[in-house]
């Protein structure tokens, strides 16, 4: 990843087309070593290509990643309609109910006593 960062920090700096050694300078500057094949893999494979273009095929890539935590909007998503979703909303509110309902009597004591 630090590899990456310091490309992009030499196209922000106006260096189009980036050297290993470029790269090792920014990583140096900041006490990070690098590691050669890591240079040279990006390098060849960003060779001649937009880095704008990169970037947005990357953000295609990522939205169809999954990022867990969503299984009821999953399930709404598959076509499962807002039922499911309006269910798990009346489940979570409940679960909140309950919650309240304990007070300090059920614990033997007060915070504040």
């Amino acid at each position: 990843m630090k590899v990456v960062a310091a490309y992009l920090l030499t196209l922000l700096g106006g260096n189009t087309t980036p050297s290993a050694e470029d790269l090792k300078n920014i990583l140096a500057s900041v006490g990070a070593d690098a590691d050669d094949d890591k240079l040279e893999l990006l390098l060849t494979q960003v060779e001649s290509k937009d880095i704008t273009e990169l970037i947005a095929s990357g953000r295609e890539k990522l939205a169809s990643v999954p990022s867990g935590g969503g299984g009821v909007a999953v399930a709404a998503a598959a076509g499962g309609g807002a039922a499911p979703a309006a269910d798990a909303a009346e489940t979570k509110k409940e679960e909140k109910e309950e919650e309240k309902e304990v007070s300090d009597d059920d614990m033997g004591f007060s915070l504040f006593d």
